[in-house]
């Protein structure tokens, strides 16, 4: 049910070493909505991100509800800020998304299936023409445009994004908002993002939390 809580955060807690990098966040993110997440630099918003997907150790509690308010697993995509990534190694992009399209090794060749799905999955971010290209030769927008198109082909219910415009080229950027939009307004998808681009947050989030190391405005 939209606007309802998808992810409720209590007391949630951060630190690193001896340094406190997030204390004592208390938020609902709403379901069907795009959630912003903004401050600083070294406000705590990349590790907020990551101690919601279980990829940084917190304490405090982090749930996801269902429509209902119950516990729940949802399906999540998620598409960091950046990906290490060997310049000259010859993995392409369709090797790259039949990792995950197809059971058998790709070093035994690409499924018919596999290169349908990736094709698929590029279409929607206007990328097919990159489904042969190297992984480290694409350009920082175009590889965000690559990882927006797996993550959303496993059809989430919750997207993470951390800062999803950056390094795109105006025209993609516009692709990625008019895309968001889509997914928050036609399909009912929480979207949960980090950005320092206000103008982005201004056209897209309903919702925005203010972050420096604690909820500092909502």
């Amino acid at each position: 049910m939209k606007g309802t809580p998808a992810i409720r955060l209590a007391h949630v807690s951060v630190t690193i070493g001896q340094t406190a990098i997030l204390e004592h966040v208390d938020a609902s993110i709403m379901r069907g909505h795009i959630t912003a997440l903004i401050g600083p630099n070294g406000a705590g918003k990349t590790t907020l991100l990551q101690a919601i997907l279980g990829l940084r150790p917190y304490s405090g509690t982090i749930e996801f509800l269902s429509p209902e308010g119950k516990p729940h697993r949802p399906r999540i995509g998620y598409v960091p800020q950046s990906l290490t990534i060997d310049r000259q190694a010859a993995v392409t992009v369709l090797e790259f998304f039949a990792f995950e399209f197809q059971r058998r090794p790709v070093w035994l060749g690409i499924t018919r299936k596999a290169r349908e799905n990736a094709e698929a999955a590029l279409e929607r971010l206007e990328a097919v023409r990159l489904i042969d290209r190297p992984l480290g030769r694409l350009s920082g927008g175009e590889l965000q445009r690559v990882l927006l198109a797996l993550a959303l082909h496993r059809d989430p219910e919750i997207l993470f994004l951390d800062e999803p415009v950056s390094g795109v080229d105006v025209a993609g950027g516009h692709l990625f908002c008019d895309v968001l939009e889509s997914l928050s307004t036609r399909q009912n998808r929480t979207i949960v993002m980090v950005s320092h681009d206000l103008s982005v947050v201004s056209q897209l989030a309903s919702h925005v939390l203010c972050l420096n190391r604690t909820i500092a405005c909502r």
